[in-house]
């Protein structure tokens, strides 16, 4: 297929990347020249990594802010790229400017993912309820949440985003000089997809045809105690499907996010939660639950056909690289492709904590009918406050990666302490809101078909004992991205979230005498201990932050937040109608906890109320010159 990447004026990418981060290029020098392979590169893949366990796992789109730090050159598909590819004059904006324009792109896609994330689970709730047919579709989606983990969020960014990065700037050093004709031939871009996609795409098809033919041994491996595994089976054969499609997928978002175009891979999880819900709506009276198995199918391939036309367009289909082509050339990639040990404490992080998942439905699969739906609503309802608390990190991360890189520990240090202030103010707020309010919210959300209110008393009481890990999920997000920020590739957080994982796997089965509330609770005890480990292990591996005036700083919001927590459950039941009682209290919850937290000098409120206050002010005083 022809290349229609646009023709642009070479221009060095390192000066982009100086320019974006607030200062000078400095060029090496004669005889200490250095591989552009910085920690940045790494670490900007990154920040693309969310947990596809929320509400669509949209959070994960944020993520392509991170990478367009370290993107060389050339190309552009939405309003925040067009910074990132413009002349010298723009390309040395302020990097909060940058940053709010790749937020901006990102934000809404992101939050019309979230509600497309809730809408699909309200209707799954709707048509099939909390009972067997649910669990056996649960058990199927494992399938496609650990692909979309390795496939989109982590491992094919970590891959590519540094692979389509380095060949951009090897493509703003060889075009100078050269015809477009012969820049074309030579292009590194065209010559790195020739030589990875048809190679991905065959190896992603037969592991797809693997699991559709080992079905059967899957589902006995994930839910050993389900009854009747049969349907399980169906399902698992059609979500396996999203192996080849979410490996496309994550490809496409790769190359992108390095072209700097970050619309078409923030907006897949819309995409996929609508391929659900129409699949859903259309074949539910024929199919049952298999129509939403056969949804996450087509959801899958929608992700990848809506980044088509921009990879087309940005990227381009190129031939294979030719054997011709001197060595040197060709192992010019190598160490970005298929460098594991670079790689791999990231993606055994990643793995690790994606298993908490694997562990619970394996415990509940021994439970009555219903169990293993009633963990996935609480979990995902749960969940939004760290989704939305991790925003502020996710978009972040490129100055703390770009800091790290050029040896600025200590301007690093202060964005992290900055970050887990307020990534803590907003999930324990949230965490508040969550625990004091669980019935009303479930039952406005899920309360309806056959979803009935018996369900919604067994969720509502799962997620408030989910929602005590909310603020170590939230610790775990902000802490793990400064590890893998260094020039070194470190296993202290893979270490960490293995110990958290261990602690999950054994308390959960001793707890699961209690059902869910012991499932859950172990949750919250394994995600809790890797929070601490981080923490604590931080300061002397990574940057040397005030761990004990941070833990002071978190334990001041962790009480304004019972007390708000507190109010919240007292005068939640006050108030007969659901609607009406969850709407007034995200007025009454902040509100407590801002009142509690200036109460008790919590820096990070009253810092949050002056801003507040500020900002009001000014906007009173452009009204008056208006």
């Amino acid at each position: 297929m022809t290349d229609t990447t646009p023709w642009r004026r070479p221009a060095a990418a390192a000066t982009d990347v100086a320019a974006a981060a607030g200062r000078p290029h400095r060029p090496n020098r004669p005889g200490r020249g250095r591989s552009p392979e910085p920690a940045a590169l790494r670490a900007a893949a990154v920040s693309g990594a969310g947990g596809p366990s929320a509400a669509g796992g949209a959070a994960g789109a944020a993520g392509s802010a991170g990478s367009a730090g370290s993107a060389g050159a050339a190309g552009s598909d939405g309003s925040a790229g067009a910074a990132g590819s413009a002349g010298p004059a723009q390309g040395a904006a302020p990097l909060g400017r940058f940053l709010a324009k790749a937020a901006a792109v990102t934000a809404g896609l992101t939050a019309a993912g979230a509600v497309c994330g809730l809408v699909r689970d309200q209707t799954i709730a709707h048509l099939f309820g909390a009972g067997h047919d649910s669990d056996a579709f649960l058990i199927s989606w494992t399938v496609p949440e650990m692909a979309s983990t390795l496939l989109i969020e982590d491992a094919m960014a970590l891959l590519m985003v540094p692979a389509f990065s380095h060949a951009l700037a090897r493509r703003s050093a060889a075009r100078a000089g050269l015809s477009r004709q012969e820049a074309r031939a030579q292009d590194p871009v065209r010559l790195l997809v020739g030589a990875t996609l048809p190679r991905l795409a065959v190896f992603l098809a037969a592991v797809a045809s693997l699991l559709v033919v080992a079905a059967p041994l899957v589902v006995a491996v994930l839910a050993p105690g389900l009854p009747d595994p049969a349907l399980a089976v169906e399902c698992t054969r059609m979500t396996a499907l999203t192996v080849l499609s979410f490996g496309l997928a994550g490809y496409f978002s790769a190359a992108l996010r390095a072209h700097r175009s970050f619309v078409p891979p923030a907006a897949i999880y819309v995409s996929y939660n609508v391929g659900i819900i129409g699949t859903m709506v259309a074949l539910h009276a024929v199919w049952g639950v298999r129509a939403a198995a056969a949804g996450v199918a087509v959801g899958g391939l929608l992700m990848a056909l809506v980044q088509l036309p921009a990879f087309i367009r940005n990227v381009g289909f190129g031939p294979p690289r030719p054997k011709a082509a001197p060595r040197s050339q060709r192992d010019r990639d190598r160490p970005t492709l298929i460098a594991v040990g670079m790689i791999a404490p990231v993606i055994c992080f990643a793995v690790f904590r994606q298993s908490q998942v694997l562990v619970e439905r394996f415990l509940a699969a021994s439970l009555p009918p219903g169990a293993i739906s009633h963990l996935n609503y609480a979990q995902k309802v749960a969940q939004m406050p760290m989704v939305l608390s991790l925003m502020i990190c996710t978009v972040t991360f490129p100055v703390v990666a770009q800091a790290m890189a050029g040896g600025e520990r200590e301007k690093a240090r202060r964005r992290v302490e900055q970050d887990l202030a307020l990534a803590s103010l907003a999930v324990l707020m949230g965490t508040a809101l969550v625990i004091g309010y669980a019935p009303q919210i479930i039952q406005v959300l899920f309360e309806r078909g056959a979803f009935t209110h018996r369900d919604t008393l067994a969720t509502a009481a799962v997620m408030r004992v989910y929602a005590l890990g909310l603020l170590g999920h939230c610790l775990v997000g902000a802490l793990s991205r400064p590890f893998f920020s260094t020039a070194r590739p470190t296993w202290f957080p893979a270490l960490a979230m293995g110990a958290g994982l261990f602690v999950n796997t054994v308390a959960g089965a001793l707890a699961v005498r209690w059902g869910t509330y012991g499932i859950a609770g172990a949750n919250a005890a394994g995600i809790t201990t890797t929070a601490v480990l981080l923490l604590t292990g931080i300061r002397s591996r990574i940057m040397a932050i005030q761990v004990r005036r941070v833990a002071l700083s978190i334990a001041r919001l962790a009480v304004a937040s019972v007390a708000a927590c507190g109010t919240g459950w007292i005068a939640g039941p006050m108030i007969p109608d659901p609607l009406l009682s969850a709407g007034l209290g995200c007025l009454l919850v902040p509100a407590m906890f801002g009142a509690s937290g200036m109460a008790i000098r919590a820096l990070e409120v009253t810092a949050l109320s002056a801003q507040i206050a500020q900002t009001s002010q000014r906007f009173r005083h452009v009204r008056n010159v208006r």
